[in-house]
C-alpha cells in the first residue's frame, strides 16, 4: 500500500535524525538521502558487515578529511578505496599546509604567478610539494612491497596530525587501497626520490579480492565513481558473494555509459549487487552529503 507524501515540518529543537525520518516520507533526492542514512545504520549494526568504502575524486581540500578519518576512526569503514589525489592532499595537511578558500573569479593567469594551484574555489600553494619533497627523501622503504603496506607505513612515517586518513588507517590497520596510485602527486614526487620504487599493484588487487571473498556479508558506500568504485564493484563480480547494500552518491548521469554515473541496478545484472539488497543513489554533491550522513551514524550507532 503506498502511503501519502509528507510535508516536511522542520522545527526549531529538531534532532537530524528527527528530521532524516522525516525526509524518509518525502520523495526525491531528499527520500533517497533518507534511505542512504537508514543502509548505512544497517550496515554498522549487522555483525560481520564488512563496510567498503570507496571515494573519488579530491574530498580532502573541500574539507571533508575529518569527515572520513571519523568516520573510520569510529569503525564505520572496514575497507577504504580511494583516489591518489585524497591521499596527496591527506599529506599535505598533515604537514601542516592548510588548504585555502579562494575565488573561482579570480583570473588563473595571476593564480599561476602567484605560484597558487586552484581546485574550483580551493587555493593550494605550489610549495606543498616542495615541502612533500623533503618529507618523501627522508623515508626508508622497501620498494616492491605494496601499495596499501606503503601507505600503512606513510601514515607511521607522518607527524602526528588528528585528522590524518592515512594514520588512522595505519593505527588501526583498516585495509586501504588505491588502485590508481601513480596517479598523484605523491606517487610522482616518490618516483623522482627513489626510481627503483616499484609498488607491488597485484598483491592490493589479490587483498581486495579475498575480502571480497571473504565477506559473509558486504555493504558499500560508494562516493563518485571512477577508479574506486570499479575496484570495489569487480571484486564483488569475481567472488561468490555480492553486496547486500548499497549507497551510491553521485553528481554523474548514466546515459553517456560511464561507471561514476551508472546505476546501482546495473551492478545487480553483473552479479555485483544482490537482486534482494537494499541501495540507494543519492544525487548530489557528496561534501553536502557525507556531513549529514555522519551526523546522523554518530547519533545512532
Amino acid at each position: 500500500m503506498h502511503k501519502k507524501v509528507n510535508q516536511v515540518d522542520v522545527k526549531q529543537d529538531q534532532t537530524l535524525k528527527e528530521l532524516i525520518d522525516n525526509l524518509d516520507e518525502t520523495a526525491f533526492n531528499a527520500r533517497r538521502l533518507a534511505r542512504a542514512c537508514k543502509i548505512y545504520e544497517k550496515m554498522v549494526k549487522i555483525e560481520g558487515c564488512v563496510k567498503f568504502f570507496s571515494l573519488a575524486g579530491a574530498m580532502v581540500p573541500a574539507g571533508m578529511q575529518k569527515i572520513i578519518h571519523d568516520m573510520l576512526d569510529l569503525g564505520f569503514i572496514d575497507v577504504l578505496i580511494t583516489t591518489g589525489a585524497n591521499l596527496t592532499h591527506d599529506i599535505a595537511e598533515t604537514l601542516g599546509f592548510p588548504h585555502i578558500q579562494g575565488d573561482t573569479e579570480q583570473r588563473d593567469e595571476d593564480l599561476f604567478n602567484k605560484k597558487i594551484s586552484r581546485i574550483y574555489d580551493v587555493y593550494m600553494p605550489t610549495k606543498v610539494y616542495e615541502s612533500m619533497e623533503e618529507f618523501i627523501k627522508t623515508l626508508s622503504f622497501d620498494p616492491s612491497i605494496s601499495v596499501k603496506d606503503f601507505l600503512w607505513f606513510l601514515g607511521n612515517e607522518l607527524p602526528d596530525h588528528p585528522h590524518s586518513i592515512l594514520q588512522v588507517c595505519s593505527k588501526k590497520k583498516i585495509p586501504i587501497y588505491c588502485p590508481a596510485f601513480t596517479d598523484c602527486g605523491l606517487a610522482m614526487q616518490l618516483s623522482f626520490a627513489f626510481p627503483e620504487t616499484n609498488l607491488n599493484q597485484f598483491q592490493d588487487l589479490k587483498d581486495m579480492i579475498n575480502m571480497a571473498w571473504d565477506a559473509k556479508v558486504a555493504g558499500s558506500c560508494i562516493v563518485g565513481g571512477g577508479v574506486p568504485k570499479n575496484y570495489l564493484l569487480q571484486a564483488m563480480q569475481f567472488s561468490p558473494n555480492s553486496l547486500s547494500y548499497a549507497i551510491q552518491i553521485t553528481m554523474d548521469r548514466p546515459e553517456s555509459g560511464g561507471l561514476s554515473g551508472a546505476s546501482l541496478s546495473e551492478a545487480i545484472s553483473w552479479g555485483k549487487i544482490s537482486e534482494s539488497a537494499e541501495y540507494s543513489t543519492v544525487i548530489a554533491d557528496a561534501t553536502i552529503v557525507l556531513p549529514l550522513l555522519l551526523s546522523y551514524l554518530k547519533t545512532t550507532c
